[in-house]
């Protein structure tokens, strides 16, 4: 398991104001799913879950309870990205933290529909 950032609650609370941590982590099993599903992410695969967790493009609705669907366009890829965060809430068993599902590219076609069909719970102005 490895730490990831801390939580900023302004900006998360747009999907609950539930969570009971601000420590953010992605397991090792996340990680291997990650570099073998979307070998397209190459370079610093924790640098720029950071960035996208810590600097939000927008935060998405998503059918899963405490869920967020976060988007992330990086200047330097010239890419936007999409990760999936878990959100831990006071109803979630002790030991569970905010956790990084999945994180992936998303292509500019696929980003406006999310943007036109999902609810917009943040942007970042």
């Amino acid at each position: 398991m490895d730490f990831i950032c801390e939580l900023d609650l302004s900006i998360y609370r747009a999907v609950t104001e539930e969570i009971a941590s601000t420590e953010v982590i992605i397991t090792e099993v996340q990680l291997r799913h990650i570099r073998e599903r979307h070998p397209d992410i190459a370079g610093d695969l924790e640098g720029y879950l950071r960035e996208a967790i810590l600097h939000p493009d927008y935060i998405l609705e998503t059918d899963r309870p405490h869920t967020a669907n976060v988007l992330k366009y990086f200047e330097v890829e010239g890419r936007g990205y999409q990760l999936v965060l878990r959100l831990k809430t006071s109803a979630d068993p002790i030991g569970y933290k905010n956790s990084v599902i999945t994180f992936m590219t998303v292509s500019r076609k696929r980003w406006r529909q999310y943007l036109r069909n999902r609810r917009i719970l943040y942007r970042n102005e």
